[in-house]
């Protein structure tokens, strides 16, 4: 009796194990385009727990192949996959109601289901040949590959539906555009990966000890409080300028190396000292300076709006961090998990705070995204690029951003050393500037971008005579320095690949 209940549970395994490769062989032929039928498969409960476990844990080796075999699991990303299952069940419910088909649940779900090894396989190839040898391939030709590569995942889930319900039966668009949707989701909703880099999982916790230590941590929460303190109010008569800086990004010292000389720049030439703030997320600064959260961001502009004479003075932001195409921008400090900044949400910021005049200026790849958002008669926006091309000069061993550069280090610095302080001119010459690298890098244009209120260029005017009245004499500006030195990167890049289950 013991044998025979062994050998059936071996038994079991085994067609567990051939109804699983019946399984991805069909997928494969769907993926491919090649001749199958739904008799290809086999679509009970059990067919489908074994696919759903095996994809999984394909998912988590690609990831490993990505981000590199050193590291450790990330138990943080696993509920995003599990999330996707029942997700993935619904659609195929909401399927066999529209079609009237109950067997169509469990059909749809396998047979979308044995597709993810193929992509995972696919996807795992791409990124890694954008990783090494396409590395510095134009940005225009990376994303027509992965649209290439998200139109084939379309194409496979509608050739699914093809095959389970002929196309002419009716709510057959209704179906395709679900799938086609469920698909576009999977595709651009960030997703963390679920194996992390030595990075990640130690060096977070390793070389960036400050908010593990307890005292440090509780001690945060009164540095912002103390800085905002220290402003000093305005001056009734005088238009004064307030600048507010963060260096979101922690990975890596080009942000707030970046974000150091330039507030340096605005306190000795444009008159902030006592109106400035900076916010930073860097691991030997987290005792002494305020982190830069979404949450402080709102903070200060909400305080600076009550220091400050919201109908005369002028708010000079400016943002230094990584950017994606959807128009966020990294705010990083692990093991915190903290909130990207989007347009929306900085536009509600400053609309709240009350600020009339303004100066923003966004150095990040497609930071041009933020223009059509936060524009008015009483803005000034300058962003490194524009909404659909990268940057230059975010590498780990760069001290500058090139258009920051270009921007505060030299043209402005150049122009508070002429006495003129015109933001607007300064712009011209460095978008001419980082053009001239561009095409002798041979990159593709970032194109940087200004927008200009219509009120704006009389109050910049005035800025500008006040600010060459009070001009003292050129002097160095070297930057502070800053201690320990963090050595990580961690580019915004395409997320690769797309999982169907």
């Amino acid at each position: 009796m013991e044998k025979s209940v062994r050998f059936s549970a071996v038994q079991s395994r085994l067609l567990w194990f051939f109804s699983l490769l019946r399984n991805l062989r069909g997928g494969l032929r769907i993926a491919f385009w090649l001749p199958v039928s739904r008799s290809a498969f086999r679509t009970t409960p059990t067919d489908y727990a074994v696919l759903a476990a095996f994809n999984v844990l394909v998912w988590i080796i690609g990831s490993g192949l990505r981000t590199g075999t050193e590291g450790g699991l990330n138990p943080s990303a696993l509920p995003g996959m599990f999330t996707i299952i029942p997700v993935m069940l619904l659609v195929c419910l909401i399927l066999s109601r529209l079609f009237r088909d109950a067997s169509l649940l469990l059909a749809f779900a396998v047979m979308l289901g044995s597709t993810d090894l193929v992509f995972e396989v696919a996807g795992t190839a791409i990124f890694t040949v954008f990783e090494t040898v396409w590395s510095d391939g134009p940005p225009l030709t990376q994303m027509s590959v992965y649209l290439l590569y998200v139109a084939w995942a379309v194409a496979s889930v509608i050739r699914t539906q093809a095959i389970l319900v002929p196309w002419g039966r009716r709510r057959s668009g209704i179906a395709a555009l679900l799938l086609t949707a469920m698909v576009l989701g999977m595709a651009y909703i960030p997703r963390d990966e679920p194996w992390n880099t030595p990075d990640a999982t130690q060096d977070d916790n390793e070389t960036n000890p400050g908010l593990m230590q307890e005292e440090i941590f509780h001690v945060q929460g009164a540095v912002l409080g103390r800085d905002l303190a220290q402003l000093s109010p305005e001056r009734p008569g005088v238009e004064d300028l307030y600048f507010l800086g963060a260096a979101p990004f922690s990975r890596q010292d080009t942000f707030v190396h970046e974000l150091s000389v330039v507030k340096q720049l605005m306190d000795e030439r444009f008159e902030t000292v006592g109106r400035s703030l900076a916010l930073v997320n860097h691991a030997g600064t987290v005792g002494a300076m305020p982190i830069a959260t979404v949450t402080n961001l709102r903070l200060s502009l909400s305080h600076l709006g009550r220091v400050m004479n919201t109908e005369e003075d002028m708010l000079f932001l400016f943002l230094t961090t990584h950017g994606s195409e959807n128009h966020q921008l990294a705010f990083e400090f692990p093991p915190m998990k903290l909130q990207q900044l989007t347009p929306t949400a900085l536009s509600r910021m400053l609309s709240d705070s009350g600020i009339k005049w303004k100066v923003l200026v966004i150095s990040a790849c497609y930071s041009g995204g933020y223009i059509e958002p936060l524009k008015d008669a009483n803005t000034l926006i300058i962003t490194a690029s524009d909404e659909t091309h990268t940057s230059f000069g975010c590498e780990p061993d760069s001290e500058f951003t090139w258009f920051s550069r270009a921007f505060f280090d030299q043209a402005l610095r150049n122009e508070a050393n002429a006495g003129t302080f015109s933001l607007t001119n300064a712009f011209q010459r460095a978008r001419t500037s980082v053009a001239d690298m561009e095409v002798e890098k041979k990159l593709e244009p970032s194109n940087p971008q200004m927008f200009v209120g219509a009120a704006m260029r009389d109050k910049l005017k005035s800025l500008e005579a006040r600010l060459a009245k009070l001009a003292p004499p050129a002097t160095p500006m070297p930057a502070p320095p800053l201690g320990n030195q963090v050595n990580l990167s961690n580019q915004v890049r395409l997320r690769l690949p797309v999982a169907l289950n």
